[in-house]
């Protein structure tokens, strides 16, 4: 059973609250960036961690902003400020005992796609793995988008249909390992029957590929 931890993490500003699980004899750590609106508790990111955890990974959801900060509707769409934090993150991450020594990588939805993107963009091979669930590339400029070293999944519901052209689009520009997983009949939250199961299976198999 993978051992549960409510945390504070401390960044240069601000302390951001987290749930961080780790199972006995991790093989790689993930790092969920959850959409707008949406924070640690997102039930949707919770069972796909849930699915990785089953699969040795260990998991990382955080609160992006603080309550008040998510207020601020603008924050929400704020990718620069996003990706900071994703950043301070991940280094915070890289810094505890129990994680030091894992490979990393990002578990993406929506905006949080795009602040996965761009600090993948920025930190190189550092980061191992990327999937995107009905992710916003059009977020990241695309100059970013070219330089991104990070094997990447793009997943994506058959019937959302103006995030499936962007995924495409997107997939033309990435040079890094890529692949666009178009899951049928799922719209963008991924609520059909079905749909998020599926969404766990890619993602699990893209970072036992990338993170072992």
């Amino acid at each position: 059973m993978a051992e549960t931890n409510k945390i504070k993490i401390p960044l240069t500003s601000i302390t951001l609250e987290g749930i961080f699980k780790i199972p006995p004899k991790a093989k790689g750590a993930v790092i969920f960036v959850h959409g707008s609106g949406s924070s640690q508790l997102s039930p949707r990111n919770t069972y796909v961690a849930e699915i990785l955890q089953k699969a040795g990974f260990a998991t990382l959801l955080f609160d992006l902003l603080t309550e008040k900060e998510d207020q601020l509707y603008e924050n929400r769409f704020n990718i620069t400020l996003l990706t900071e934090r994703l950043i301070e993150v991940t280094k915070w991450l890289k810094k505890q005992p129990k994680t030091n020594n894992l490979t990393t990588g990002y578990f993406g939805a929506s905006t949080g796609a795009a602040a996965a993107l761009e600090a993948a963009a920025r930190l190189g091979t550092d980061i191992k793995a990327i999937v995107s669930r009905g992710g916003r590339p059009d977020l990241v400029k695309i100059k970013k988008l070219k330089t991104i070293q990070t094997p990447t999944l793009l997943i994506v519901g058959g019937k959302d249909d103006v995030v499936l052209r962007l995924n495409e689009q997107t997939l033309q520009l990435l040079d890094a390992e890529k692949k666009l997983e178009i899951v049928p009949d799922a719209t963008h939250l991924f609520e059909e029957p079905g749909t998020l199961e599926k969404v766990a299976e890619l993602a699990s198999n893209w970072f036992k590929k990338y993170l072992l």
